[in-house]
């Protein structure tokens, strides 16, 4: 679980950050350098961390720089030439959305970064990273990966310049695009170079292209998007098929082809567990003075799965890990926390044993393979082919709980409320065991209409969940409380409809805590909704697209909570 270093060198138990630590390791030249937009926490919820961790174990010597200057490639050149390739990325979230809230305001600090600090990273991290390595190595195999490249590997649509943008593969100018998860590609990309092989046919990747291959399908080209913004969701629709069918793809920008590989093929359990069993410190890099805010969010979690099933049409998630489920053991996760108990600052609770959805754990699809082309395992309806195991994953958080110096396994990652209703076992062990006051959850919205736009359960599954949760919370003695997590400005949604959902919050004396604008990221089918106006189906559909309509729609709820508050504050007079 964790490397102990050496008293005098604290740096030792840490990939390098600088030519003394390679020294120290008796290095003197990398065989592959990971450049990322975060701050370097040795954590396998960092993904620059465990994608160079897999690569140490492999036998590659490899140094990471993090948050470089980008005014000159000095950070760049500092551990020196590596003898393989450069990675890229800008971190664990797109750097426009790291920088700007839904209202295209600067945010005032950055998780990923010591002490909180916001501008860190640059904007369009991918591309300026992309340049500084270019100036440092002229000629060196370039890879970009990461959320902000896996989401832009096609023709999109960008918030922040309200404009269609090309590939960022050919905007950076990088030999490779990774998308998606990043091992098996990383490690394919190594090998190969390695043996002096070419790295045409990767899984898991795109190149550029002058030459077309007519057994591909081809998406709407840039420019056809540029001419007709409804062939941008096209294009959305192929490529999430694509994603959950492995199929190629490619698309045309100008006179050259983007050409994209089926998706890599999934970890196997094993594989997923190997991942989780790398020697992380756990901890921030020595050299950073403040400590690293995302780490404190992550320190005491484990990860259980990746994948959803939901494949919800404002999130990335299905475009990026893809729609089937892979879990990792219990012997492994049991052996994680095991190595948690033994950690300085360990209060023996684990914060989160999850995911994406966490009582998706252990589910299978039956059709896995076998060209599904559904857009959704849950929505219109439950498929029949997807196969849960939720009472499973109660039994294992209960072995958890057990294990020696853990005093409680809380669940904070998302749990479907539809989802759980199929289980009434779990319904009563969530509640009665594993809800620590509140409970997070995603209806999005109270409007059915609205709701079928996002890809969710009608609203009255919500109810019917909340009213199940708060019968057991008095079967139980336990005074929790449900916390609903709400979009506005939703494409589709109107006035008319936050005024609905703030009247539904305001007839139970809710407060709507957890409230976002919506905000269209590169890649999903909700974005080019937005983009294009229209809906799945091509009908047209009314968007609050300029600032001050999506203010004014924000506002209806934030008018609640302060009514709400006005409402309180007079019966605390009265009594």
């Amino acid at each position: 679980m964790r490397r102990k270093s050496n008293g005098s060198n604290p740096t030792a138990a840490f990939l390098p950050m600088s030519r003394k630590e390679m020294q120290a390791r008796g290095w003197e030249e990398l065989d592959i350098l990971l450049i990322s937009g975060d701050a370097y926490v040795d954590h396998p919820g960092f993904g620059v961390p465990l994608l160079a961790r897999m690569l140490e174990k492999q036998g590659y010597r490899v140094g990471i720089v993090a948050q470089p200057r980008w005014d000159n490639p000095e950070d760049i050149q500092k551990m020196g030439r590596p003898r393989l390739f450069c990675g890229v990325s800008a971190g664990s979230l797109d750097s426009m959305l790291c920088h700007y809230t839904a209202f295209r305001k600067k945010r005032h600090d950055d998780p990923y970064t010591p002490g909180g600090r916001a501008g860190a990273r640059p904007n369009r991290a991918c591309l300026v990273y992309s340049n500084l390595v270019k100036a440092a190595f002229p000629g060196l195999c370039l890879v970009l990966g990461g959320i902000e490249a896996s989401l832009r590997r096609f023709a999109h649509y960008d918030f922040w310049s309200d404009s269609l943008r090309r590939s960022l593969l050919l905007d950076s100018k990088a030999d490779l695009l990774v998308y998606g998860m990043g091992e098996y590609a990383i490690g394919e990309i190594a090998a190969r170079l390695q043996n002096n092989q070419d790295l045409e046919g990767v899984r898991g990747t795109l190149r550029v292209s002058r030459q077309f291959d007519d057994k591909v399908r081809l998406l709407p080209s840039y420019e056809e998007i540029l001419q007709d913004k409804g062939k941008l969701l096209t294009a959305t629709k192929e490529m999430e098929l694509a994603m959950h069918a492995g199929l190629p793809l490619a698309q045309k920008h100008g006179d050259r082809y983007v050409y994209c590989e089926p998706p890599a093929p999934l970890p196997s359990e094993t594989q997923l567990d190997s991942f989780y069993e790398l020697p992380f410190t756990r901890e921030a890099h020595p050299s950073y003075e403040q400590p690293v805010p995302a780490l404190d969010m992550l320190k005491w979690s484990v990860t259980a799965l990746r994948g959803c099933a939901g494949a919800c049409a404002f999130c990335s998630l299905a475009s990026h890990q893809g729609r089937y489920v892979r879990s990792r053991s219990p012997a492994s996760l049991q052996k994680e926390i095991l190595g948690l108990t033994q950690l300085k600052g360990w209060k023996g609770i684990v914060s989160d044993v999850g995911g994406a959805t966490a009582n998706l754990w252990g589910a299978s699809c039956s059709m896995e393979g076998k060209g599904c082309r559904r857009q959704s395992c849950l929505f219109p309806d439950f498929c029949p082919h997807l196969r849960l195991q939720q009472s499973a994953y109660i039994e294992m958080l209960r072995s958890l709980r057990k294990l020696p110096g853990v005093r409680k396994v809380g669940i904070a990652s998302g749990v479907r409320f539809d989802v759980a209703l199929r289980d009434p076992g779990f319904c009563q062990a969530l509640v009665g065991e594993f809800v620590s006051g509140q409970l997070k959850l995603a209806p999005e919205h109270t409007e059915d209409k609205v709701l079928r736009l996002m890809r969710k359960t009608d609203f009255a599954v919500f109810e019917e969940f909340k009213h199940r949760f708060e019968q057991l919370c008095r079967q139980y003695g336990k005074e929790q409380y449900i916390v609903p997590y709400v979009i506005s400005a939703y494409p589709g949604c109107t006035m008319q409809d936050m005024q609905a959902m703030a009247a539904w919050f305001k007839k139970r004396g809710w407060r709507p805590q957890q409230a976002q604008c919506f905000i269209p990221t590169p890649g999903t089918i909700a974005t080019a909704m937005y983009y294009a106006e229209i809906d799945l189906q091509g009908n047209k559909i009314y968007v609050a697209k300029s600032d001050r309509e999506r203010e004014d729609q924000h506002a209806v709820l934030y008018e609640q909570r302060k009514t709400t508050r006005q409402t309180a504050r007079r019966r605390n007079k009265r009594q």
